[in-house]
Parts: C-alpha cells; structure tokens; sequence
C-alpha cells in the first residue's frame, strides 16, 4: 500500500544578499492567502514515507533561502516532493539538458558524436566548462533545445534566451524528469546515450562533487552534475541533481534553491537534505567521504546579464 504524507516546514525569512533585502518565500501572495510549502512524500515501504517527510522538513527547519527538492527511488516506490513546480535560474545544471539534446538529436539521423563533440560534452559535464556548454547550445539551437524537452515532457523548463543558457528557467519535476529518462529505458534516450550521461556524471572533478552526493553509501553509484551563480537579486543560485544505484535502490534526488546569502550556504543547505535521504533509505550503509567545495571554485561563473 502507497502510503501520503504532508506536513508544512517553517516559513522562511527574509535574508540580505548583496546588500538588498529581499523575500526567500516562493511568491508574493498577501499573508492572509500565504500557505507555508509542504513536504510530500509518498511510499510503498511502511513508515518511510514519514519519516522522509519529518527528516527532510528538519533539515530545512533553519535554513535561509527558498529550496526545492525532488526524490524518487524505483526500488521502494517512493517520492517526495517540495516546491515541484517552483522555477530557478539554472546555472550549469543545464548543461545535462544539453548533452541529452545533443544526444537525441544525434540520434534522429541515427549517427554517433564527431571527437569535437565528444571533447565538448566530457568538459561540459566534468569540469563544467562555459565555453564547451556556449559551443555546443549555440550549435544546437534553440529549436532543437525545445524539441528535447517537448519529447522529454519537460514542459515547464524555458531556454534561456540570447545565448544565456544559464538563465534556462527550471524545475524540481522536470528535473527529476530528465533524471528518470537517464536512469531508465525510454523512447526518447537510447540506452548508449543514456550509459554515456551517467558515465560522464560519474566523472565529475573532484572539486565539484558536492551536494546530492553527501550522506551517499559508499557502495552506490554516484552520478552528479551541480551549478552555482550569483546574481544581484536573489542572491546565488545553488543547484545539484545526482542519481545513485545499490545497496538494494535506485534513486533520484534534485535539490535546487535560490536566496541563498554565499555559494557555501547553499551547498550545505543541499548537502543537509541530502544526507537525511540517503540515511533513511540505506540507514545502515557506511557512507562515503564528500567533498566541501572552496568558496573559489574551478569552475568560471556562468555568464549572464545584471539582475
């Protein structure tokens, strides 16, 4: 039996960021229409699905910033949910959106990535580099970027517009979404592209494999592509998704957030979530060592207009 379980999380409040005091709670509704965001979670393993819900509403019990948070784990038929539908500036999360698209593409006329691609694509989701994701959004196009997420059901994410692929607007659901066509067979990714996404998350740099990462048992497979940007309002955008396979699951996690006062608040913002999922649904696995990244990381700031 599947069973459902809400309870609301603290409401948030207001933060300074860049010397601007601004709003963290999604929207600005009056506060007698104000309905604090809940924790969802559902499940077909007795008792999981509250504790999930009571532990991840925990972890944000005392958090600053607005966050979103996705899980879905096959193995017990269990999903959790906040701000599904809440819409982030994507910084270099996108950057699996791309190389899905290219692959999909690729595969329409049924022909494998040239060595300049395949260059591209490995530092995009590796090291998260700028030029490569430019190189490869530009030669793609916003038409074909489109045609993806209509075939990926993706119909809430919006590209970003004048080659600012960092300001692609995204979502907890469609970003599970993209994660559950990567993990599993589908008609839109063929398994070879499927196994070489995950292979190229797999790789991620030292550096840059914090966040859905943190609290993961030590013998799962962790695959993890993060961004991060700083704008005037809002404050920074800090993003990770990962999808981890053993120990008996498979499973899914994005965490997104926004408002957030450093870079280094939201990843541990994200990493406190994390490591409560992975803990309830593999509780006895040792985990593994996570990386806390610099407050100068490799990766250059995504390049977007003031604002």
């Amino acid at each position: 039996m599947t069973r459902h379980i809400t309870l609301r999380t603290r409401a948030l409040p207001l933060v300074a960021a860049a010397g601007i005091l601004m709003p963290v709670a999604a929207g600005a509704a009056p506060a007698s229409a104000a309905t604090p965001p809940q924790v969802s979670c559902t499940s077909g393993k007795a008792g999981l699905a509250a504790k999930l819900q009571r532990d991840i509403t925990t972890a944000l019990a005392t958090r600053s910033g607005t966050v979103a948070v996705g899980l879905h784990d096959r193995t017990t038929k269990t999903t959790c949910t906040l701000r599904a539908t809440y819409a982030y500036d994507s910084a270099s999360i996108v950057k699996v959106t791309v190389l899905a698209t290219l692959l999909w593409d690729a595969k329409k006329t049924n022909r494998y990535l040239t060595t300049r691609e395949t260059n591209l694509a490995t530092a995009m989701i590796t090291k998260s580099d700028n030029a490569a994701t430019t190189a490869l959004w530009n030669q793609l196009g916003l038409t074909k970027v489109k045609g993806f997420l209509t075939a990926a059901g993706m119909t809430r994410t919006v590209p970003g517009s004048g080659g600012y692929w960092g300001l692609t607007r995204i979502n907890v659901t469609d970003e599970q979404r993209l994660l559950s066509l990567i993990t599993a067979r589908n008609s839109v990714l063929s398994d070879n592209s499927r196994a070489y996404i995950l292979k190229l998350m797999g790789n991620v740099i030292t550096s840059q494999r914090w966040g859905t990462t943190a609290g993961a048992p030590s013998s799962v497979s962790k695959h993890v592509k993060n961004g991060w940007l700083q704008r005037a309002t809002r404050g920074w955008r800090v993003h990770s998704i990962g999808a981890f396979k053993g120990a008996g699951h498979d499973y899914t996690i994005s965490v997104l957030s926004d408002g957030n006062s450093t870079m280094s608040y939201g990843v541990n913002t994200i990493q406190a979530v994390s490591r409560v999922i992975h803990r309830d649904l593999v509780p006895t696995a040792p985990t593994a060592s996570a990386y806390t990244p610099t407050t100068t990381p490799q990766e250059a700031y995504v390049s977007v207009p003031q604002g």
